[in-house]
């Protein structure tokens, strides 16, 4: 059998090896509990509710849980539900570089495994591993989406949550070497998703389950590597067969960073709104300006946005936007809504919001292009700003401009946010079924030794 790509090699000698520092678990737990609350948010969203009601999902038997809800399935569609709900509102935390994904995609294996191996495996884990697994696949993720872009090749970002859910899960199940490594060459052969789903004409809801259904087939793979041999070393770089030659072009796939914890140490929150992070620096200035335009809204003459390229590239639309979907992804709407209300949540996308006849004018006088420097800020490691600038002309002549270079969540306004994301978790379990002092004193817990995972996890299920 020939060698293993290196980048299959090092994913799966990283994910074997590495053991995170206390000051990584801790902001493991942030992302924990804020993936948790995404979850718990999503529940009281109509299609949601629906989509949790898959009927063959329903008539499935198995005793995995899924988050805020009485369900109980297999281990894969736990998985797949669990994933749908943290993602479904676009509020889960986020990664920007080369490609673009939201780390905590994977929690949904985590937890679903949590949950199984306790069941079926007589395996209890502690907290602590449990956040060190986050890490990980925080990592995984990450580090491929720094050096490379699938976006440009017309893939969408949940290939690499196939990929770092596949490494962590096997893990997690405790299978060797040869396995864990396996399984990720699997999770590259697997058929990737397209990002059409993504962009006008074909914006749909498929972008809040396209992660979770990325980590149950990364399981699906796992149980099936336990009690198989299949390798597929060179999944990579067999040529005309390979991953890179059938998906990347001439942009191979690699990995050539040390793998730690980069990624879950600066990572991006969201905090104040749920929308597409490249506009959440554009929704603060918008807010910001808002204070002036009290009855002045008709006096608007045009509006110009600065971004980056790729928030020109990913959300810079015109032309009609058909549904939720399509909303939280086009800036000019954000910042219009932003300057007509003052505030930004889930209820500025839906159709009801979206028949203000102000959105549509506002758009149509917004001009937005790339400012290069912001660009350039954005790629910068050391920087990993996400910078927008709003500037509104009114016909007086009366000019305002806001500019904002690092989003409420960035690591370097991380003291900032803590307050904020603890009211966002707060926020998710008002009104539910839930001993919410019990969750709050979770949340509130800095002794990592001190949690026990499953008695927390018997509070996030009905």
């Amino acid at each position: 059998m020939p060698k293993f790509d290196p980048v299959i090699e090092k994913i799966s000698d990283y994910v074997q090896s590495y053991q995170a520092q206390e000051s990584s678990l801790i902001e493991a737990k942030n992302c924990f509990f804020d993936s948790i609350a995404c979850a718990f948010m999503a529940l009281d969203h109509e299609q949601v509710k629906k989509f949790i009601q898959l009927e063959y999902i329903k008539n499935s038997s198995g005793s995995v849980r899924v988050i805020g809800t009485n369900i109980k399935t297999n281990a894969v569609d736990a998985t797949f539900l669990n994933g749908a709900l943290i993602r479904w509102l676009d509020f889960n935390d986020t990664w920007l570089a080369k490609e673009w994904g939201h780390p905590s995609d994977n929690i949904s294996i985590v937890l679903a495994l949590t949950d199984y191996l306790k069941k079926h495996k007589d395996i209890n884990l502690s907290f602590k591993e449990i956040l060190n697994f986050m890490v990980l696949a925080h990592e995984v993720q990450g580090a491929l989406a720094i050096e490379n872009s699938l976006n440009r090749e017309g893939l969408d970002h949940v290939a690499l949550v196939k990929v770092a859910s596949a490494a962590v899960g096997a893990k997690m199940m405790g299978l060797d070497s040869s396995q864990i490594k396996s399984v990720i060459s699997n999770a590259f052969l697997d058929g990737q998703s397209l990002r059409t789903y993504r962009h006008f004409p074909n914006t749909g809801a498929r972008k809040s389950w396209a992660a979770g259904d990325a980590s149950a087939k990364a399981l699906k793979q796992i149980f099936i590597s336990e009690v198989s041999d299949e390798s597929y070393p060179t999944a990579l770089t067999s040529k005309v067969w390979g991953f890179n030659d059938v998906l990347m072009g001439n942009n191979p796939l690699k990995l050539e960073r040390n793998l730690e914890s980069y990624v879950m140490d600066n990572i991006l929150y969201k905090v104040s709104f749920p929308a597409e992070f490249h506009a959440q620096t554009a929704a603060e200035a918008a807010i910001s300006i808002s204070k002036n335009l009290d009855g002045k809204l008709g006096e608007i003459k045009e509006i110009l946005i600065s971004t980056q390229e790729p928030g020109v590239r990913i959300i810079s639309k015109q032309g009609p936007l058909t549904n939720y979907a399509d909303r939280d992804h086009c800036i000019e709407y954000i910042v219009a809504w932003c300057l007509i209300n003052g505030s930004l949540d889930s209820n500025s996308y839906s159709d009801e919001s979206a028949m203000d006849k102000n959105i549509d004018l506002l758009r149509n006088l917004t001009t937005t292009i790339e400012d290069k420097t912001y660009t350039e800020k954005y790629y910068d490691l050391t920087e990993r700003a996400i910078p927008n600038k709003v500037i509104v002309k009114l016909k007086s002549g009366e000019t305002y401009e806001e500019e904002v270079l690092y989003p409420l969540g960035h690591r370097k306004r991380r003291d900032e946010s803590k307050p904020f994301l603890r009211q966002k978790f707060c926020k998710s379990i008002e009104n539910k079924d839930f001993d919410t002092a019990k969750l709050i004193g979770f949340y509130d817990e800095n002794d990592l030794d001190s949690i026990n995972i499953y008695e927390l996890l018997d509070n996030i299920y009905k």
